[in-house]
C-alpha cells in the first residue's frame, strides 16, 4: 500500500492555533500591519477574530496565507506541531 502525503500545509492545524501562534509571532500590532482587518486594531481578542475569520473568507484567506509565508521562514515552525 502507498502512503499519501497530503500536501496542505494547513493540514491538522485549527483556525485558533493558527491565530494563536501569530498572535504570539507578530503581537496584535504587528497583524493589524500587516492584514488591515478592524478585529486586529480594535480591542483584539483571539475569540473575536475567530467569530470573524470563520464569517469572513478573504480575511480567513489572508490570515492563512500569512501563517504559511511565516513557517516558510522557518521561524516557528516546530511551535505549530
Amino acid at each position: 500500500m502507498t502512503e499519501q502525503i497530503n500536501k496542505d500545509p494547513l493540514h491538522g492545524i485549527t483556525l485558533e492555533k493558527l491565530l494563536m501562534a501569530l498572535v504570539d509571532h507578530y503581537g496584535w500590532a504587528g497583524l493589524a500591519d500587516r492584514i488591515n482587518i478592524n478585529c486586529f486594531k480594535s480591542d483584539p481578542s483571539i475569540k473575536s477574530s475567530l467569530k470573524f475569520l470563520r464569517k469572513t473568507p478573504w480575511a480567513r484567506q489572508k490570515v492563512e496565507e500569512l501563517f504559511i509565508d511565516t513557517q516558510h521562514d522557518n521561524v516557528w515552525k516546530k511551535s505549530t506541531r
